[in-house]
């Protein structure tokens, strides 16, 4: 769990720190220094995180916007084909407005955009906030709410929540899940709850899940109903709002997922499902309104519930829905959570009377994003369908997001991931290697681990194989030996795998100790990579001791005197070194023999910080570095005996070490953390006794604490894992 503050705590060092620890009085002009120029640039990965929204501009032909469950919104130019990211501007203590709960323009200003950000609705995160842009996003004015929105919580891909009211440009208003809602009257400035709203909040944590105009009447969707209670509101004066008659009900139209009107026919078409997404939907419906008339119409492409043709049920809810305003009658709907026959797109163009499906007769080619196969022959159409756009100015361009990307279509048949410039990984390990051809090796959140031939495109070789992993736990390299990498993660296959080509290409361990397939944790080799340890920590925070093995993963033996949990750490120049750092004792210990045994050297050092790094300078012995995010930095020369406070800082988040500069003695090193009132990227020169900051107030991010990585070849490239803007790097100008 994150903080949203980050405060300066003291340092309190008791009797048995003293002995362990020396505290190095500050230097004159050790402040961070003004910021050099650098360029920031992201490493193309592609999509790899679940785009919950995108819309199309009514009035601007090329001009939409995407929004992200964790990773910010975006920005599309037609004429570049590329997406522009909208919010990396959010520092470290508005992480939690990266996740975009809605978005919405004005028809009739094509400059002005509105976001909703907040990512949990928990009381642990922070409250939310609404940005507003006359100028597409290029700059932001901020209106801080009181209530709480949930960008990455169930119901994420349902919406719009966000409307700007078709009678008055200056009229918003915003659906919540716990507070009803919203209404501003002067352009997202200032917001207050709308009274007598019908809506009362539940357990569901939904609330408010969509809302549209038909016309000049404006239409609410609520989902905490209990699937016989109306879930459906609307107003025609923007005071009060009534039930809409005769609406749908039951457990296929529960949750109002998405709504679309088609203001030729004046239908209104409502997804729905029996839960709010994206996982749990087994069970949903389309209906559409006849906003005249007041008839419903249940025009659900195929039911729910059937049975494939391997026998397995058939199950799943609907998701997106987009008319094309250009052809009368013509509406594409997306199922969703369909995980035996697999989601598609169903398209009509008589108003819902057929239906045909767009997957049966795709061409897929994710040669631009390899990764997309995940390990198989070829990649699914689709999963976690529920943002899906209709281009008002072509009728055969489509864009649907999947929970790892976004495809699009200019002819109905050949589709292709429309992605550039987004985005969305979270980052877990980064390696720079010190030779090979590839300059990156990540280890990521969903799709495993990647080697990064070139930094401009999405690795060719999609995803690291044999075993295909999920989410990335562990990634080493051998100091000595950089052609040989080891890598852990959760896999349906085996969740250990080594590399003897600097993770080119991968074999599975030939066995792997039980804990593995529940627990895999972090893992180091030794630098002449003759030794293997791997620690085990469950998804509950369970921590297990650590395994060993000196036949490259053929064997296994529990390691006595580790701490239970603790991430393992090689010396980078004695292949017998090993070390670990307990933060329930504030222990370091060490081992001298091969990783065979372990005993404790350092106490007093920081314990129970919930965020740490011990990491070891390149190419020297038993040089160790201890970053602590309420306590600062530390630093050890004799293997792990003592350590001293470095004072030059007094937050340190992660760490790493890259090529020194002209004529220094010493690796350069970069950290996350603060050097006075900002956490942020810095750069040392001179062995943390000063620090630079790298990146400004336009390149921030949010949350980057999980770990950087620093270019041992090239002086001043940095790569800065990101939790949802993928792997930003930067190098001077």
């Amino acid at each position: 769990m994150l903080s949203s503050r980050i405060s300066r705590r003291a340092v309190l060092v008791g009797t048995a720190a003293a002995a362990a620890v020396t505290v190095v009085p500050a230097l004159p002009g050790v402040a961070a220094a003004a910021t050099p120029s650098y360029r920031w640039r992201q490493v193309a990965i592609g999509g790899t995180g679940f785009v919950t929204g995108v819309l199309f501009h009514p009035s601007v032909r090329g001009l939409a916007y995407a929004r992200t469950d964790i990773g910010g919104a975006y920005r599309w130019d037609d004429r570049s084909a590329r997406w522009t990211p909208l919010n990396d501007d959010l520092g470290w203590d508005d992480w939690n407005l990266l996740g975009v709960e809605a978005m919405a323009v004005d028809p009739a200003h094509p400059n002005r955009v509105y976001l909703a950000l907040g990512t949990y609705a928990q009381s642990w995160a922070g409250n939310g906030a609404v940005l507003r842009s006359e100028d597409r996003g290029a700059s932001w004015k901020r209106a801080d709410l009181s209530v709480k929105l949930g960008g990455n919580e169930d119901g994420r891909g349902a919406g719009e929540r966000l409307l700007v009211d078709p009678r008055d440009s200056d009229t918003l208003w915003l659906g919540t899940r716990h507070d009803g809602l919203l209404k501003s009257t002067d352009r997202g400035a200032t917001w207050a709850a709308v009274g007598g709203f019908p809506g009362v909040p539940g357990s569901g944590g939904q609330g408010v899940t969509l809302l549209v105009a038909a016309g000049r009447v404006l239409y609410a969707g609520w989902g905490d109903s209990d699937g016989t209670s109306a879930n459906l509101y609307r107003t025609s004066d923007g005071t009060t709002w009534e039930t809409v008659p005769a609406q749908p009900s039951g457990t296929s139209a529960k949750v109002p997922i998405r709504a679309a009107y088609d203001c030729h026919t004046r239908e209104l078409y409502v997804s729905y499902a029996n839960a709010p997404g994206p996982n749990g939907q087994s069970d949903g419906s389309v209906h559409k309104l006849a906003t005249a008339s007041g008839t419903w119409t249940d025009v659900t492409p195929v039911k729910p519930g059937g049975t494939t043709s391997d026998g397995s049920s058939d199950t799943f809810g609907y998701g997106g829905v987009s008319v094309d305003a250009r052809r009368p009658g013509t509406v594409v709907v997306s199922t969703n959570n369909r995980w035996a026959a697999v989601d598609t797109l169903y398209r009509s163009t008589n108003g819902g009377r057929t239906w045909t499906s767009l997957k049966d007769s795709a061409v897929l080619d994710v040669s631009e994003t390899p990764f997309l196969t995940f390990g198989a022959d070829a990649p699914k159409f689709g999963w976690w369908i529920q943002a899906l756009a209709v281009d008002p100015y072509d009728s055969k361009h489509i864009v649907y997001g999947t929970g790892a990307t976004l495809y699009g279509t200019r002819d109905l048949k050949h589709w292709a991931p429309q992605i550039r410039g987004l985005e969305e990984t979270s980052v877990r390990q980064l390696i720079s290697p010190p030779t090979g051809e590839a300059h990156l090796l990540s280890g990521l959140g969903d799709v495993g681990v990647m080697y990064h031939e070139r930094l401009t495109a999405s690795p060719s070789r999609g995803m690291a194989s044999n075993p295909v992993f999920g989410s990335a736990t562990g990634l080493a390299q051998a100091a000595a030996k950089p052609s040989y990498v080891v890598r852990t993660g959760f896999g349906d296959h085996g969740n250990g795998a080594y590399s003897n080509d600097g993770g080119k290409s991968w074999a599975p361990f030939a066995a792997q100790p039980a804990l593995a397939k529940d627990a895999p944790g972090p893992i180091a080799t030794n630098s002449d990579g003759s030794v293997l340890l791997w620690t085990f920590v469950h998804w509950d925070g369970t921590k297990y001791p650590a395994q060993r093995s000196t036949d490259n993963g053929a064997t296994w033996a529990e390691v006595a005197g580790y701490p239970k949990g603790a991430t393992p750490l090689a010396d980078p120049a004695d292949p017998k070194r090993f070390y670990a750092y307990d933060t329930d004792t504030g222990t370091l210990f060490a081992s001298t023999d091969g990783g065979l045994t372990f005993t404790g050297r350092a106490n007093g050092l920081p314990s129970g910080d919930s965020q740490f790094q011990l990491a070891a300078a390149p190419g020297r012995s038993g040089d160790l570095w201890l970053s602590t995010k309420w306590n600062g930095l530390y630093r050890s020369t004799d293997g792990g005996g003592t350590f001293t406070k470095l004072t030059s800082c007094w937050a340190s988040y992660t760490l790493a070490f890259g090529k020194a500069a002209d004529g220094a003695d010493y690796p350069a090193v970069y950290q996350v953390g603060s050097t006075e009132t900002i956490t942020a990227v810095y750069r040392s020169d001179d062995g943390a006794k000063s620090w630079v900051r790298v990146n400004d107030d336009q390149h921030q991010w949010g949350w980057i604490g999980a770990t950087i990585a620093a270019d041992p070849r090239l002086y001043g490239r940095v790569y800065i894992a990101t939790n949802g803007r993928g792997i930003q790097y930067g190098e001077p100008v």
